[in-house]
């Protein structure tokens, strides 16, 4: 998987992966505007990635983010990112892959899946391409002085049931889409806008033989 940053500004990527799973890279590293890492991801393996904001760490590797801090680490060595941060979470097949973009904890940086080579194969592309934070209603903004740099979900900022899809709310058929996920999922419609919207949100990929590149790009 090769990791580009598209932004302005510098990201750093946070890698978690599945339980059992080996971490990658230390699980974080600094990738600056118009430049890319290539990750090499093992047979069978699945986690997450996601963009960290507004980042200042020490020699030492520790510090904060404005958004997606894991532990105020620059290596964050198998732990997930603070909400809210958008979310690439990928799991290798053996002839298919399955991966997504979630803003079910949130968004803070665009990002998109997309698989590369040069022919066979048949792949979906997944992703949040628009800048939510321009967008993002006032009571669920995360600012960094002035500026916009998160925009939490609504079960992270109203802790109800209802929009985190538990307690009596629990299963595809009882929690539905709200008015919050709507506004996502109108702007980002190839990305899970809440907790069970995965008919349009989950791309599979299925391979042709040998191995698979994928393009993960911050604010595509």
């Amino acid at each position: 998987m090769t990791v580009y940053n598209h932004c302005r500004y510098p990201v750093w990527p946070g890698i978690q992966p599945t339980a059992g799973k080996p971490v990658l890279a230390g699980g974080g590293f600094n990738l600056l505007p118009n430049k890319w890492y290539t990750l090499e991801l093992p047979p069978g393996w699945s986690g997450r990635i996601w963009g960290r904001r507004g980042c200042t760490f020490d020699a030492a590797g520790r510090g904060r983010c404005a958004t997606g801090d894991c532990g105020g680490a620059l290596l964050c060595n198998g732990l997930g990112g603070t909400p809210p941060a958008t979310l690439a979470e990928i799991t290798l097949g053996g002839d298919r892959d399955f991966y997504d973009v979630s803003l079910v904890d949130g968004f803070n940086l665009g990002i998109a899946i997309v698989p590369i080579w040069g022919s066979g194969g048949k792949c979906g592309v997944a992703g949040c391409m628009r800048d939510l934070n321009r967008i993002c209603p006032a009571g669920l903004q995360v600012r960094s002085g002035r500026a916009v740099v998160g925009c939490k979900s609504a079960c992270l900022a109203f802790k109800s049931p209802r929009y985190c899809c538990t307690g009596s709310f629990g299963t595809p058929q009882s929690c539905k889409p709200t008015l919050y996920s709507w506004i996502v999922k109108a702007a980002c419609p190839r990305a899970y806008s809440y907790a069970y919207d995965d008919p349009t949100s989950i791309a599979i990929c299925t391979r042709p033989p040998g191995p698979a590149t994928y393009l993960l790009t911050f604010c595509p």
